[in-house]
């Protein structure tokens, strides 16, 4: 059987996701207008990182309601769109540093929960197994 439309897209998601080496936030407000090459640009010269690395880079509107990613596979650039219908993502201000984002971050991002206050549990050693 076929999966369904959703649960294709989920995986889709994941295979990209888990190739992903490291996950780049520019704080600052782009113009939306830039495609791919003026994105690399910004990679390069702002952010002092190479495009090609298989790091994603994250870029934010003014109104915060759109991001922008960049991606390489190894073979060719992705550009990534993501906009809400309503609302706004939980962003960084403006002008504040680049910040490095775990995965568990980048999802929370997506999914509009404000990554900034959010805290991964973490468990105790288990000494005893028996």
């Amino acid at each position: 059987p076929k999966p369904s439309s959703a649960a294709s897209d989920v995986y889709k998601r994941q295979v990209l996701l888990s190739s992903i080496k490291s996950i780049w936030l520019y704080p600052m407000i782009v113009d939306f207008r830039k495609q791919l090459d003026g994105l690399i640009v910004i990679i390069v010269d702002a952010l002092d990182k190479d495009p090609s690395s298989g790091d994603l880079f994250i870029f934010r509107n003014r109104s915060g309601n759109k991001l922008k990613c960049v991606y390489f596979d190894g073979r060719c650039f992705w550009l990534l769109y993501c906009r809400l219908e309503k609302g706004r993502f939980k962003l960084p201000e403006p002008g504040t540093a680049v910040w490095e984002l775990s995965h568990n971050e980048m999802q929370w991002l997506f999914s509009g929960i404000n990554f900034m206050k959010q805290k991964v549990k973490k468990f105790d050693k288990i000494e005893y197994f028996y």
